[in-house]
């Protein structure tokens, strides 16, 4: 008896030691190590279907997947200054500073304008449409999910994994460009050494969770953004006989060699780069599921794309092709496609004499390239989770620690993402030329599906009695964007498809170039039915009715119409030069 009496006095002894002073959680009293520690615990909220579907069972709960996507424990961190800068600079990358290139020796300046713009206003009707959904529906998986809920099970599952596996490419592929842009300075040290000390900094980033996410977008994106209009304004003193050389340029080199090159298939040939540069984009919508206030930022975030189409890609480019000619040895006899040498930005400041900025400029590309890695980990992840979450992916990618890290979908990508050491290799442009192969097109089939999402989303509103009122954002082109950029979408595809079988120079070809040149220009697209044949075989999915979508599941805020009515009637009373604002921003 009396030793169970010492035992009990010292247990509570043991307790008020290690409890907490007044005002003081145990939490905070607790080391750095084992915060640390406690933080990649699975987060207690976090859950999924004990069976998945495609290991029992012969049919697909979509119900149980609308209420995954919208219970998933993803901490919702992000601020509107990160997502407008996620939306102006998120895409910004090598398909800008580097791809562009290509585009211009391929397609000549006129081609390099139209690609980009045509592929500008289908990603403005794109975005317009995603941010529609995104706001009602604040998910985790967004645009693959609405794929899942308002057309086929079955093509959202193709659409997760292609969404997926672009940006699992897209990491060492940028982790390559980066590696790349050092060799601008001849430097003696191995690529080897860059690879590792990129990739450590971007999955780095990503550990810190969406805040620290967040945060480096902001600042890498506000560097992206200050070195563009840099050079916008620099391009037309240049232009403008300020240079060194003190010429005028002009339109001279639309002149000669001239505006086009190899004629209309030439144009056809560089829309795959025109979307791979637009690559990310989409981004701001996959972000909603972990926006503190959707229905505030979400709107001023897509708004932003009418400036970054308009400013950072139409007005530069423009430039780009007023200052360099198409047939510049630089753009023809860069080593690889991710070679800064090779940027039509690093070399028209080359051209003019610009001593000291050529250098700016690549130091620019490099954390271009770095930002769109630190998007690709961030992309796949979340892609990655949110289709374990609704049981379409096996379901320890499902895992969400305390700090609202997929833990699991972080170390996959970041593991891919070692795949950057080919840089070190000999094969080192052909790995790059596969992974834009796998990434490339990947885009289109994205942006296609959520166009044709938003219109099902539409009729179904429509079919279920609610009114466009109700909305708390309304796409500005509306159902008529969606279904532009969905044509425009398969357009696309169908030129991409008559480039990579019949290609420019074909006749010079040999057979098995032809084969590896149709592949590499259209392998998103097997990969895709791959996803969708047998997926959709194995559990006979349908294309869901407008009667039967669910509308309701995932709605952060369903009691809003009275203050979207009052915030819609102070938005009435604004002055005309205020609505012009608030329209495009």
């Amino acid at each position: 008896m009396d030793n169970d009496l010492l035992k009990a006095k010292a247990e509570r002894s043991v307790s008020a030691d290690s409890a907490p002073a007044y005002g003081e959680t145990a939490t905070r009293r607790s080391s750095l190590k084992q915060r640390v520690w406690e933080s990649f615990r699975r987060d207690p909220n976090a859950h999924v279907t004990a069976v998945a579907p495609f290991l029992e069972g012969k049919s697909y709960d979509i119900e149980n997947a609308a209420e995954s996507a919208a219970s998933s424990p993803l901490h919702r961190s992000l601020r509107g200054r990160h997502l407008q800068m996620i939306a102006i600079g998120g895409s910004i990358g090598t398909g800008l500073f580097v791809g562009s290139g290509r585009v211009l020796a391929t397609g000549g300046p006129a081609s390099l304008l139209i690609s980009y713009a045509l592929t500008g206003c289908m990603i403005y009707c794109t975005v317009q449409a995603l941010g529609e959904m995104a706001v009602i529906f604040p998910v985790a998986g967004s645009f693959a999910h609405y794929s899942t809920r308002f057309i086929d099970p079955a093509w959202g599952f193709a659409m997760g994994w292609n969404y997926a596996l672009q940006w699992l490419a897209i990491l060492p592929l940028e982790i390559v460009a980066a590696s790349i842009t050092v060799d601008y300075w001849e430097s003696n040290i191995s690529n080897a050494v860059w690879v590792a000390l990129f990739w450590a900094a971007i999955v780095s980033i990503n550990l810190f969770g969406v805040k620290g996410y967040g945060e480096a977008e902001f600042v890498f994106s506000s560097i992206k953004v200050i070195a563009v209009i840099a050079f916008v304004i620099l391009g037309i003193i240049l232009n403008c006989a300020g240079g060194p050389g003190g010429s005028y340029l002009g339109g001279r080199y639309w002149h000669d060699p001239g505006a086009f090159n190899h004629g209309f298939k030439g144009l056809c040939d560089v829309f795959v780069n025109a979307g791979f540069a637009f690559a990310g984009t989409e981004l701001v919508g996959l972000a909603a599921a972990e926006t503190a206030n959707p229905r505030k930022s979400l709107p001023t975030a897509v708004k932003q794309v009418f400036w970054r189409i308009t400013l950072f890609y139409i007005v530069s480019l423009t430039l780009v092709g007023l200052l360099i000619p198409y047939d510049n040895p630089r753009l023809i006899n860069g080593t690889s496609s991710v070679d800064a040498k090779a940027s039509p930005f690093v070399i028209s400041i080359k051209n003019a004499g610009v001593e000291v900025l050529d250098s700016v400029m690549n130091v620019v590309i490099m954390i271009a390239v770095l930002s769109v890695g630190n998007s690709a980990v961030y992309g796949s992840s979340r892609t990655l989770a949110a289709l374990a979450e609704q049981q379409q992916a096996p379901r320890f990618l499902a895992y969400i620690d305390r700090k609202g890290r997929p833990l699991w979908a972080i170390g996959i990508a970041s593991a891919l993402g070692l795949l950057g050491f080919l840089a070190a290799s000999g094969q080192q442009e052909a790995a790059f030329e596969w992974m834009i192969a796998i990434s490339g097109l990947s885009s289109i089939f994205t942006w296609g599906s959520i166009c044709l999402a938003h219109i099902r989303f539409r009729r179904a509103w429509r079919v279920q009695g609610h009114n466009l009122n109700d909305l708390a954002f309304r796409s500005q082109p509306g159902i008529m964007g969606s279904w532009i950029g969905l044509i425009f979408n398969c357009l696309i595809l169908i030129a991409q498809f008559w480039v990579g079988f019949s290609p420019i120079h074909h006749e010079t070809m040999s057979t098995s170039m032809l084969v590896s040149n149709f592949f590499s220009k259209y392998l998103a697209a097997p990969v895709v039915l791959l996803f969708y044949i047998p997926y959709k075989l194995r559990f006979k999915t349908k294309i869901l009715r407008s009667k039967d979508m669910d509308l309701r599941t995932g709605r952060r805020e369903l009691n809003v119409q009275w203050l979207i009515k009052e915030e819609r009637a102070q938005q009435a009373a604004w002055p005309a030069w205020k609505k012009l604002y608030k329209f495009f921003c």
